[in-house]
């Protein structure tokens, strides 16, 4: 049984999802403030497998709270409710280390099949790394440059540097890399690797992209592995030509 820790200060909004979530069959432990949440993921025996977080807190606001998760190692899948709904909003959200967002108000369907879609891409990350997966796809490490993807770690190393990747992040780099060359659309990343249909805000998607390049590109500004493809979405490519000088 899956266990979702769920953090949200509105008390009638929290026990309605704890009510509704429980008779999708998961297991809801429920937390007003975002110190108590950082308490929760750090005992949990054993651990959540989903956290859906409340960005207005008091106390510690959402932000702060995966902020320092992430910082203290704890990559537990988090999906985001915020009231803010702008672009620059969803970037800080995916830049503290969320995986997903939901904008409130929100239809509790939509919520309940965000949550299934991180617990499915999880599993889908854990089953590729046991070998099990359907699809082919990389080793768990795969090196390009002078740079290397750690899938079953959950890092990315570049020249002695080692940046800790969360879940969705490896899943897009994932996904792209099974790709090399190709074309991605939005579309495709939010189907296929987010679960979610087309109708989802697809500049969430500029905006994770954008997050991935700090990583990977030696100069964010000027992409040569993360490729922007015009009125489409995005092209890995582990060895890009050099410019002739």
């Amino acid at each position: 049984m899956s266990r979702i820790l769920v953090v949200e200060d509105e008390r009638h909004l929290a026990e309605g999802l704890r009510f509704n979530l429980e008779a999708e069959g998961y297991q809801v432990r429920v937390v007003e403030t975002g110190e108590a949440a950082i308490e929760a993921v750090a005992s949990a025996s054993p651990p959540f497998d989903v956290m859906v977080l409340d960005v207005m807190l008091p106390g510690k606001d959402g932000f702060t709270v995966i902020s320092e998760l992430r910082q203290a190692g704890q990559f537990l899948p988090t999906l985001i409710l915020t009231a803010r709904g702008h672009p620059d909003d969803v970037l800080q959200g995916f830049a503290a280390g969320a995986d997903d967002y939901l904008t409130k108000p929100f239809d509790l369907a939509i919520l309940i099949a965000r949550i299934g879609g991180l617990l499915r891409r999880r599993e889908w990350l854990e089953g590729r790394l046991r070998n099990i997966s359907e699809k082919p796809g990389p080793k768990d490490v795969f090196t390009f440059g002078d740079k290397s993807l750690h899938f079953d770690a959950l890092e990315l190393r570049v020249r002695g540097q080692v940046f800790q990747l969360t879940l969705m992040e490896t899943n897009v780099l994932s996904y792209l890399v099974q790709h090399e060359g190709k074309p991605v659309s939005r579309k495709a990343l939010l189907e296929d690797v987010w679960g979610l249909h087309e109708d989802t805000d697809t500049r969430a998607i500029d905006n994770f992209i954008v997050r991935l390049r700090r990583y990977i590109e030696d100069d964010p500004t000027k992409p040569r592995h993360l490729l922007t493809v015009r009125g489409v979405g995005y092209r890995f490519v582990s060895s890009p030509v050099k410019a002739k000088e």
